[in-house]
C-alpha cells in the first residue's frame, strides 16, 4: 500500500479541541512535519500536539516557512519541504505535516498542497479538517459570527483602506485574520466608520496565554501577537 500524506489540523491551540481523528493519526504516523517561520523559531503547531508524540519512535521534521507578504523567492522552500516529504512517502512512510487551526484556510500547508499535486500527484493526500481560531475567537469573545442572513467576510488585513472600508459596509460580520502589524491603521479606519465599539481583538486563543480585549484603543501604538485577529461584528 502507498504511503500517505495526512494534512492535519491541530486547531487554535488547546490540546483538547483536537478532533479524535486529528490524535490517531498524530500518534500512529512515523512521521511528524510542522512548519516555522525561521530556522530557530519554535512550532507553535508542534507545541499543541507534543503530548501525543512519542520521539522515540516517531521522527519530527521541522521545516521552515518565511512569514512575509512578499513572495518573491520563498518557491525553494517549499519545493525543499515537499521533496523532504515525498522523500519519506518513498521510502513508505505516512507522514502527517500538522498545521494550526484548519489545513484549507490560510494554511502553510496550502503552499506545499499545490506542489504536491503539481509534482508528486501519485502521492494520496488526505486532509484531517480543524477548528478554526476564527470559529475559536468567536466563541471566547462571544460574538457569533453569523445567523440567518447575515453576511460573513474573512480576509487577512493586506488590503489597502478603500478596500477594508467597502468590506466593512458590505457584510455584517468581518474577521480580520494577520491584524497585528496593521493594526492602528485598521482601527483608525473603524473608528472613522463609528465601529470601533463593534468589535473584539482576540490572541492566542485556546492557549494559555488567550487574551480578548474590546477597549481597543488600549491597543494602539502596542507591539501585538502574530497569532492574533480582530472580529467586527454590526
Amino acid at each position: 500500500m502507498t504511503a500517505k500524506i495526512y494534512a492535519v489540523g491541530v486547531g487554535p491551540g488547546d490540546p483538547e479541541l483536537l478532533t479524535r481523528k486529528a490524535e490517531r493519526i498524530i500518534r500512529s504516523v512515523p512521521v511528524i512535519c510542522t512548519p516555522t517561520g525561521t530556522a530557530d523559531a519554535s512550532s507553535y503547531a508542534l507545541s499543541i500536539v507534543e503530548e501525543f508524540i512519542d520521539r522515540s519512535r516517531q521522527e519530527v521534521l521541522v521545516q521552515v516557512f518565511p512569514m512575509r507578504k512578499d513572495q518573491e523567492g520563498l518557491d525553494e522552500f517549499w519545493e525543499k519541504a515537499a521533496d523532504e516529504v515525498a522523500e519519506r512517502i518513498g521510502q513508505g512512510l505516512d507522514v502527517a505535516f500538522i498545521t494550526i487551526g484548519d489545513p484549507f484556510l490560510y494554511s502553510t500547508f496550502l503552499y506545499l498542497y499545490r506542489i504536491f499535486r503539481k509534482r508528486y500527484s501519485h502521492i494520496p493526500i488526505e486532509v484531517v479538517p480543524g477548528i478554526t481560531s476564527v470559529g475559536a475567537a468567536s466563541v471566547a469573545a462571544g460574538l457569533p459570527l453569523g445567523m440567518a442572513s447575515d453576511r460573513i467576510a474573512i480576509l487577512p488585513t493586506t488590503y489597502e483602506d478603500a478596500e477594508l472600508i467597502k468590506t466593512f459596509r458590505d457584510f455584517d460580520t468581518v474577521v480580520l485574520m494577520k491584524v497585528n502589524r496593521v493594526f492602528d491603521r485598521v482601527y483608525a479606519l473603524l473608528r472613522e466608520l463609528g465601529l470601533d465599539k463593534n468589535a473584539a481583538f482576540v490572541r492566542r486563543v485556546g492557549s494559555g496565554d488567550e487574551e480578548v480585549v474590546f477597549d481597543l484603543a488600549t491597543l494602539v501604538g502596542q507591539k501585538l501577537d502574530y497569532l492574533s485577529l480582530l472580529i467586527v461584528k454590526k
